[in-house]
């Protein structure tokens, strides 16, 4: 059991690492939802089945549409930089 919730923890810290770190947002986006879902798995792992679906549905599910929406209405959901420069 220790070394499933090491994993999701790895996890977890790796894909807010990527929220930092990457230059594309809507890949950091998907990261966050990344960080989202490993918090749900935590907490079913945690026998809190309530709260893992409440996470999953509003962290990564609402969070992530509301982000996308975001960038999409601020013009910063181009995939790479040749599109900007046409």
């Amino acid at each position: 059991m220790i070394w499933i919730v090491s994993f999701v923890v790895f996890i977890m810290l790796a894909s807010a690492l990527a929220v930092l770190l990457l230059p594309n947002l809507i890949a950091a986006v998907a990261a966050s939802s990344v960080v989202s879902l490993s918090l749900a798995v935590l907490f079913a792992l945690m026998k809190a089945p309530d709260v893992a679906m409440t996470e999953a549905a509003i962290g990564a599910g609402l969070s992530s549409l509301l982000l996308a929406m975001a960038l999409r209405r601020l013009g910063l959901w181009q995939l790479d930089k040749e599109q900007e420069s046409k």
